[in-house]
């Protein structure tokens, strides 16, 4: 007789496989979701940059070095991990790492890793007390070494003493600018590429020096160049030998000072063959003719002799002209969302040829004044725009070939606005690359790269202060969650 008391099972046996299929069912199809998300992230990954301060979103022209890095490249930080821009380094490296899976990354400390930071040492010859806060770029043997004080530039400002009763004025330096994009994509375009172009900047005509740290110097003209992976030498005289077989763009940049006749012709020479020039023509050789005026002309390209002003568009009572009107062109097609600052411009205008040929170089006006712009020299000139910069290349001809290629020539009526000073104003630096690379024919890397602007936040609070949020972080809030947590605590028990 069966115990009517003995408990039956809940649920039958096919209930209970039922109930286990249905389980392993519902995991399999979350593993399966889990796994072809992960699956679609990575092949189809997008980035959203939440806050102005943490993005570090590449420019057009980093993505397009990392296409062409073909090669494995090990990226070594020989850093102090509490150095202050650090983060942002790391931050950086990792986006370049994103973007090529080639590259690689890796952090030696060497203040708490001395062991493997004196491997480092040995590997790539390091030596000395500046032997730290180092960036290594390794491309199969091929070694770049960045210094990490390098890339962030600072100014000294005057600051408030803590000591009201000091009367000595106290500075203190600043970083302005994080320049670490420009610093890397320009290694790793010199790693992707093992022989750079050739400049050749002309000297001897009163032109700007390379080295001079001046307002007015070119230094930084220099290192933008260099940037972009391009090998830059002084010429001091075209003469007899003319322009070096091994040119692949000639800069003027400027002269206040006549040329030869003999020089003249050479560089007439030049163009003729195919060459590159970039020629800068400010107030000086308005004052003091140099004679290159009547070389440019069969180009399509005439500098007028006279200065112009722009009073609605200016930030220094008239000397400069802030400009806004770019053309269409690859060199500024970029540079719509900025502005250029200009120092008395020459204007540079386009003319028609007589009986142009059809292989007729193609000329277009880069960038222009305002309709309100009027001549230094000539009142009586109504208003209008005014073109400061023209761009003119050599048109190909069926059957022929110039000894340098075709003829490409970017000629812009002043030359401080690319000195030490000026070429942070604005996007002058991005003109600069823009122009360098549709002179040198690299197309894939005109968009241009700026620098990064360093903003700092700075708290003062009082010794009262300090103490109030102490107390708050470390027993009020820690205090509240107790709080709470005992309240659950006691209504659950009842």
């Amino acid at each position: 007789m069966s115990d009517p008391n003995k408990s039956r099972p809940s649920f039958s046996a096919l209930s209970r496989w039922g109930i286990g299929f249905d389980v392993a069912l519902r995991t399999l199809l979350m593993l399966a979701v889990v796994v072809m998300v992960n699956y679609l992230g990575a092949r189809f990954s997008h980035r959203l940059y939440v806050s102005a301060q943490t993005q570090v979103k590449l420019s057009p022209r980093t993505l397009t070095v990392l296409q062409t890095l073909t090669n494995d490249v090990t990226v070594t930080l020989f850093y102090d991990r509490r150095e202050k821009f650090y983060p942002s380094i790391v931050a950086l490296l990792n986006e370049y790492r994103a973007a090529n899976s080639k590259i690689s990354i890796r952090t030696v400390d060497y203040l708490s890793n001395p062991g493997e930071a004196e491997k480092i040492k040995v590997q790539y010859k390091l030596a000395g007390a500046e032997a730290k806060d180092l960036v290594i770029f390794d491309c199969n043997g091929r070694v770049k070494i960045f210094p990490g004080s390098a890339l962030t530039q600072y100014k000294t400002v005057q600051v408030r003493s803590k000591d009201p009763d000091q009367k000595e004025l106290e500075f203190e330096r600043r970083p302005v600018q994080f320049n670490g994009e420009m610093a890397f994509t320009s290694v790793l375009l010199s790693l992707a590429n093992p022989q750079p172009l050739k400049a050749y900047f002309l000297q001897n005509h009163g032109e700007a020096l390379l080295t001079d740290t001046g307002e007015t110097g070119y230094q930084k003209f220099a290192a933008v160049l260099q940037q972009n992976y391009v090998a830059v030498s002084p010429l001091t005289t075209l003469g007899s030998t003319g322009v070096p077989a091994d040119c692949n763009l000639l800069i003027i940049a400027g002269p206040g000072k006549a040329f030869s006749e003999p020089e003249l012709q050479q560089l007439d020479q030049y163009l003729r063959e195919g060459g590159r020039l970039l020629a800068l023509l400010g107030y000086a050789s308005q004052t003091h003719p140099t004679g290159l005026e009547p070389i440019l002309q069969p180009w399509g390209i005439n500098v007028l002799n006279d200065i112009v002003q722009d009073p609605d568009h200016t930030m220094s009572k008239g000397y400069d002209v802030v400009v806004d009107q770019f053309g269409k062109h690859p060199a500024v097609n970029s540079l719509a969302q900025v502005q250029l600052q200009i120092y008395l411009p020459r204007p540079v205008v386009k003319i028609a040829l007589p009986n142009a040929p059809a292989s007729a170089p193609q000329v277009d006006e880069l960038f222009a004044t305002s309709g309100e712009a009027t001549l230094l020299g000539n009142r009586a000139e109504p208003p209008h725009f005014y073109p400061l910069a023209c761009a003119s290349e050599q048109k190909p001809l069926a059957g022929t070939i110039n000894p340098r290629g075709n003829a490409r020539l970017i000629v812009v009526g002043d030359s401080v606005f690319l000195g030490n000073t000026l070429i942070e104003a604005g996007g002058n630096r991005d003109f600069l690359n823009s122009s360098l690379n549709w002179l040198l024919d690299r197309s894939q890397l005109i968009a241009g790269i700026g620098p990064r602007p360093v903003t700092e936040f700075r708290l003062t609070i009082t010794q009262k202060q300090q103490q109030q949020l102490r107390w708050l972080l470390l027993g009020a809030l820690p205090g509240g969650i107790l709080l709470l947590g005992w309240l659950v605590w006691f209504i659950r028990r009842k």
